[in-house]
């Protein structure tokens, strides 16, 4: 184990740090739950923490070669018709969200706010959150392969995989301990943070379809169409 390495996967983990599950979402939870409540945003950090050690130990001990075997099925011709359908659905759905497209047809506007139920619904949240996003989460992944190349044994890449993910909750437990020493002067910051992000929040759902739908769509376009049958 190298400083070089440590200092590539502390990079790399700080990247993952921003993302929708270990940032946006700790601070709509931290933003709609009162201090007393500061627990279940611990449960759902410590849950998504958790679904992603467990999720590199997986890929570090062969999921990812076992997946491997479904390689010609997943980039068959079926597979990208498939995967037309999905985007071109994803793409129509966009516009169900779309906040201008509804005041035209007369509906109220959408809004997201998370739900701050007991623990059980945080776990859920967690769990949900890092199934969603594990798949695009590049870093991690890169992450992962560098330590598994890197022929580390299960005493160093285990501590270094623990330390990955804790590195990933840090900004969400920053606010929180910001939070609990400097609340006269955050909470008005965080009560506009809060105002601004529930009322765009349908715009970004409605966004995110689209993009997700349109790249889905055209690459299954770019497969189906640039090669014969």
């Amino acid at each position: 184990m190298t400083i070089g390495l440590m200092l590539t996967l502390a990079a790399l983990a700080v990247i993952d740090s921003t993302s929708f599950g270990t940032l946006v979402i700790p601070i709509y939870l931290l933003l709609a739950s009162e201090r007393s409540r500061v627990s279940r945003l611990l449960i759902y950090l410590g849950t998504i923490a958790l679904f992603y050690f467990l999720v590199g130990v997986a890929l570090t001990l062969g999921l990812a070669a076992a997946m491997e075997s479904f390689g010609d099925a997943l980039y068959s011709r079926p597979a990208y018709w498939v995967q037309l359908v999905l985007g071109v659905g994803l793409f129509a759905l966009s516009y169900r969200f779309d906040p201008k497209r509804r005041a035209k047809l007369g509906k109220p506007e959408r809004r997201f706010e998370p739900r701050t139920g007991g623990p059980r619904v945080m776990v859920v949240l967690g769990l949900t959150a890092g199934v969603v996003e594990v798949a695009t989460m590049v870093p991690y992944l890169a992450a992962v392969g560098i330590m598994t190349t890197s022929g580390l044994p299960p005493g160093q890449w285990l501590p270094l995989l623990a330390g990955y993910v804790l590195i990933m909750i840090v900004p969400p437990l920053a606010l929180m301990g910001l939070r609990a020493v400097a609340a006269s002067w955050l909470e008005p910051k965080l009560e506009r943070l809060r105002a601004w992000l529930t009322k765009n929040s349908a715009s970004m759902v409605s966004w995110a379809l689209a993009i997700v739908g349109l790249l889905l769509a055209l690459d299954a376009v770019s497969y189906l169409f640039s090669k014969g049958p």
